[in-house]
């Protein structure tokens, strides 16, 4: 596509997105289950809400990000990157949160 439209641009980041929301769902219910033990779908929401991930830019353009490298490099890739860039603020916003008693 030499010029795509901007309903297409829009189009395509929200299909990447709608995967990598799948993608980021998959890592961090799995991390939750090998950390904690446990199910804790209160930590999942705050792991993958808009709030949390507007934090690191536009929680359609990271949920996108994590949909083109999983769809370019496939599961790990995508899971590395979840890894590097966004547990470490999770983790630091949980650190928080606990010291602050927030629930």
């Amino acid at each position: 596509m030499a010029n795509p439209t901007q309903s297409e641009i829009l189009d395509q980041l929200r299909q990447d997105a709608w995967v990598g929301d799948a993608v980021l769902e998959l890592y961090v219910r799995s991390h939750i289950l090998r950390t904690q033990g446990r199910v804790d779908a209160e930590m999942k929401t705050r792991f993958t809400c808009n709030q949390f991930l507007n934090c690191v830019g536009n929680p359609t353009k990271v949920e996108a990000e994590i949909g083109v490298i999983y769809q370019k490099d496939g599961l790990d890739a995508a899971f590395a990157w979840i890894s590097q860039t966004l547990e470490p603020l999770f983790l630091k916003q949980e650190a928080k949160r606990t010291r602050t008693g927030k629930a």
